[in-house]
C-alpha cells in the first residue's frame, strides 16, 4: 500500500477506543514474529492522565541536547499519523511510515492465516509496532514511548524500560479504566517494572499511596517531584522561568504556556536528572521544546489560541490560564467535542470564563452533535456552527482586544491548524 492507501486503513480498523481489545497477547505475539524489534532499543516510559504529552516532549528534547540520538513516539497526531513516531525531533517520512505500515499489516495477514492471532491489530497496536520497528532500524539511543491509554494492558507496556515516568493521574476514560481515581492509578502503575527508577509529578492525595505501594513491591527507587522546590517563578502568557532546587539546581526556561507547564517542565528536567543527564543540556533541551496544539498561539492579529482541553482537568488548566491572562479580554471560545468525553463538566469549567461560544464539530464520526452542547448549558451567548470553518466564519468581526480561543479536542485542534496554518 502507498502512504494514503496505509492511513485509509488505519482509520478504517476504527476508532482506537472503541475497538481496542485489552491485554498484550496479540501485541506480544506480532512483535515476537517481527523479530521483537523492541528489544533493540531503550526506553523512557511515561504515563499519567494530563501533561504525559508535554512531559516527553521536554525529555526528549533534554536527551537531543546531550546528544543522544532520539526517538519519540506520541498519540493523538494533530494533523497527520506520521507524527506519532519521530527521530532526533522530525516526524518519519511518508515513506518510512508506509514501509513499516505495510511490514506489520503483512505480517499480522499472514498470523492471521495461520490463525496465530484472532484479530487484525487494532489502529494503535498496529502503530505501536511501527514505531518500534524504526526506531530499531534507525539504531535509536533511547525512546520516550507514550502510553495511549492507562498503561497495564497498553499496548505500549510491552517494553523493559530505562526509566518509568508518571505525570499527574486525574479522571478520564473511567469505563476503560475505572470510576475512582485509586482505580486508575492502579492502571496507570502498570508501567512500572522492576530494575527500572521512576519518576512520580505531584499527584492527587487518592493517586499517592497507590504509585508509592506499588513502587515498594517492585523494590524500586522513586524520585518524586514534590520534594523538589521550585522558585524565582516568573511566569508570563507565552513561557515561564523558574528555579529548580533538589539533588542539584537548575534554571529552567519553559517555552510552553500555562502554569501547569511549570509542573510538566519540572517533572521532565527531574528525568533528565535520574537519566545522568548534565545540568546545561537539560536546561537547554527544555528550553528548546516544543508541543504544538496546546495553549499554542498562532495567529497575534486576531489573536488565536489552540488548547486541546479534552477531559476536566485539561479544561481546569486552560480556565486558570485565562483568569490569569485574559479577564480583561473579550473571548471567543470555538468548542467541539467527541461524545466519549465529560463534556457537561468540561462545559461547566471553560464556558464562564468566554463571553461568546460557538458550539462547532470536529469532522469526526464520534464528534458530539453541537446542538446537544448548546443544549446541556445555559450560556447567555453561545451559538452553533456545524463546522470549524463555518465557526471561523463567526468571529472574523473580532477586534483588537478579542481573543479566540479554539479548544476541546485534539481533532479540533487539528483541523484549525490544517485551516488556520496550511503551509506549515
Amino acid at each position: 500500500m502507498n502512504y494514503p492507501d496505509s492511513v485509509h486503513f488505519l482509520y478504517a480498523l476504527g476508532n482506537e477506543l472503541k475497538t481496542a481489545k485489552f491485554g498484550l497477547e496479540r501485541i506480544t505475539a506480532v512483535l515476537a514474529e517481527l523479530g521483537n524489534p523492541q528489544d533493540r532499543c531503550r526506553f523512557v516510559h511515561v504515563t499519567g492522565t494530563n501533561g504525559k504529552g508535554s512531559t516527553c516532549a521536554m525529555i526528549e528534547s533534554a536527551l537531543r541536547a546531550a546528544g543522544r540520538r532520539t526517538g519519540l513516539f506520541i498519540s493523538p497526531h494533530l494533523r497527520e499519523p506520521t507524527e506519532r513516531i519521530s527521530i532526533e525531533g522530525r516526524p518519519v517520512s511518508l515513506e518510512t511510515f508506509t514501509t513499516a505500515f505495510n511490514r506489520v499489516h503483512e505480517t499480522v495477514e499472514r498470523m492471521l492465516d495461520r490463525g496465530t492471532i484472532d484479530l487484525h491489530t487494532t489502529y494503535f497496536e498496529t502503530v505501536t509496532a511501527m514505531a518500534f520497528l524504526i526506531f530499531a532500524e534507525a539504531q535509536t539511543d533511547i525512546v520516550v514511548l507514550e502510553v495511549g491509554l492507562g498503561g497495564r494492558l497498553d499496548a505500549t507496556n510491552v517494553v523493559h524500560p530505562q526509566l518509568c515516568v508518571i505525570t499527574p493521574i486525574d479522571f478520564d476514560h473511567e469505563i476503560f479504566l475505572g470510576r475512582s481515581l485509586e482505580a486508575i492509578a492502579g492502571e496507570k502503575a502498570g508501567i512500572l517494572k522492576p530494575g527500572a527508577p521512576a519518576v512520580f509529578a505531584p499527584q492527587r492525595p487518592e493517586v499517592r499511596p497507590v504509585l508509592d505501594q506499588r513502587a515498594r513491591e517492585l523494590g524500586i527507587p522513586v524520585m518524586r517531584a514534590a520534594d523538589w522546590t521550585i522558585s524565582d517563578l516568573e511566569l508570563s502568557a507565552h513561557k515561564s522561568r523558574f528555579t529548580l532546587t533538589g539533588t542539584r539546581t537548575l534554571h529552567l526556561h519553559c517555552p510552553l504556556a500555562g502554569e501547569h507547564q511549570v509542573e510538566n517542565a519540572r517533572t521532565a528536567a527531574i528525568a533528565g536528572v535520574a537519566l545522568g543527564l548534565p545540568s546545561e543540556t537539560i536546561e537547554c533541551g527544555i528550553a528548546k521544546a516544543r508541543w504544538p496544539g496546546r495553549l499554542e498561539r498562532i495567529s497575534e492579529q486576531p489573536e488565536i489560541l489552540l488548547d486541546g482541553a479534552h477531559n476536566p482537568a485539561g479544561a481546569r488548566a486552560l480556565a486558570a490560564y485565562l483568569v490569569r491572562f485574559y479577564s480583561g479580554r473579550r473571548v471567543r471560545m470555538i468548542y467541539g467535542a467527541m461524545r466519549d468525553k465529560a463534556v457537561e463538566e468540561i462545559c461547566g469549567i471553560l464556558f464562564p470564563h468566554a463571553q461568546q461560544v460557538i458550539a462547532t464539530a470536529p469532522g469526526q464520526a464520534r464528534a458530539l452533535n453541537p446542538e446537544a452542547i448548546r443544549s446541556m448549558n445555559s450560556h447567555p451567548d453561545i451559538l452553533v456552527a456545524p463546522s470549524l470553518a463555518e465557526a471561523l466564519r463567526m468571529v472574523r468581526d473580532s477586534g483588537p482586544e478579542d481573543t479566540i480561543v479554539i479548544t476541546g479536542s485534539l481533532y479540533l485542534v487539528g483541523e484549525a491548524e490544517e485551516l488556520l496554518r496550511p503551509s506549515t
